[in-house]
């Protein structure tokens, strides 16, 4: 996406996945990552998600003065998705997957195919790296609902880690589990086996839903 460039510092147009507009300055463009403030927040949206971008039609007078102080910075000059979610752990961040839901709270940790974000709600989640929309930073100085640090800790969990989701979940066989929070029936069950990229998912009334790996966006334990 070098040709992007061009646009950098101008107003644009954005869809990305799952028929979400959006709209901001340009801020910056990496290998497979760029960067757009919307007047509010900066949103680091990874170029797998992003459909099409265009100049605003109708550009917005308030974002014609916005400044474009990254708040997480790249000493190298050049952002990528994973060096942006490396960064990021440790902040208060947004982070969009699916559904108009937001999570908030921290990343933790940063594996092959995943990563583990600490939320105040949910507890340690995992979240698939291809399925991130977007994150956007907080301020230093916000905490998650006003929460004092006390009651935020660093490493909210001990959970060994594995390198991949897959090999992780299997760890959690015979567990309670919730796919992208819960938003169908089918979703919430107990694990009972993965294997070869399939999981196998036991509702409430006993049936068992085979769900594609790739297709499962975040994963809790109630």
């Amino acid at each position: 996406m070098n040709h992007l460039y061009s646009l950098i510092g101008k107003q644009v147009e954005l869809e990305v996945s799952g028929n979400v507009l959006l709209e901001g300055i340009l801020v910056d463009v990496g290998s497979d990552m760029l960067v757009v403030y919307n007047g509010k927040k900066y949103l680091y949206i990874p170029h797998l998600h992003i459909h099409n971008i265009k100049l605003c039609a109708d550009p917005r007078t308030e974002l014609a003065n916005a400044t474009t102080e990254l708040p997480l910075y790249d000493e190298d000059n050049m952002i990528s998705y994973r060096k942006t979610l490396i960064n990021a752990k440790g902040r208060f961040v947004e982070i969009y997957v699916a559904e108009n839901q937001s999570i908030h709270g921290y990343i933790t940790a940063i594996l092959n195919d995943y990563f583990t974000f600490y939320s105040p709600v949910y507890k340690t989640m995992f979240i698939s790296l291809n399925h991130l929309k977007w994150l956007a930073p907080y301020q230093t100085n916000i905490t998650p609902y006003t929460l004092s640090n006390e009651v935020l800790p660093v490493k909210p969990t001990d959970i060994p880690l594995q390198r991949s989701l897959e090999e992780q979940l299997k760890r959690f066989e015979g567990k309670l589990t919730v796919f992208d929070l819960g938003n169908h029936p089918l979703k919430v069950g107990l694990l009972k086996q993965v294997q070869n990229n399939i999981i196998e998912l036991v509702t409430a009334n006993g049936e068992s839903v085979f769900w594609k790996l790739t297709h499962v966006k975040t994963i809790h334990f109630p």
